[in-house]
């Protein structure tokens, strides 16, 4: 697989911005990956929402089990493609 796009689901923006700071440690990522906030449907309160952390895995080398470890860590997931 070349030219992923993996998609990490974090529940506020202070865990995502930490596994955006550990990701070039523990997986090597070099391009910075990118925060988007995702309010769930229907809800204007900041606290229901969710962050996401975009990760481009250009060569496809970024293992999709060890992400969805290292997110739930941060209480996340590895979004399905």
């Amino acid at each position: 697989m070349t030219d992923a796009r993996h998609v990490l689901v974090l529940p506020d923006r202070d865990a995502a911005e930490e596994v955006a700071e550990e990701l070039p440690d523990r997986f090597g990522v070099t391009e910075e990956p990118q925060l988007v906030r995702d309010a769930l449907a229907g809800e204007d309160d900041a606290e229901d929402a969710q962050w996401l952390v975009v990760i481009e895995d250009p060569t496809g080398r970024l293992d999709a089990v060890s992400l969805d470890e290292f997110a739930a860590e941060h209480e996340g997931w590895l979004e399905a493609p």
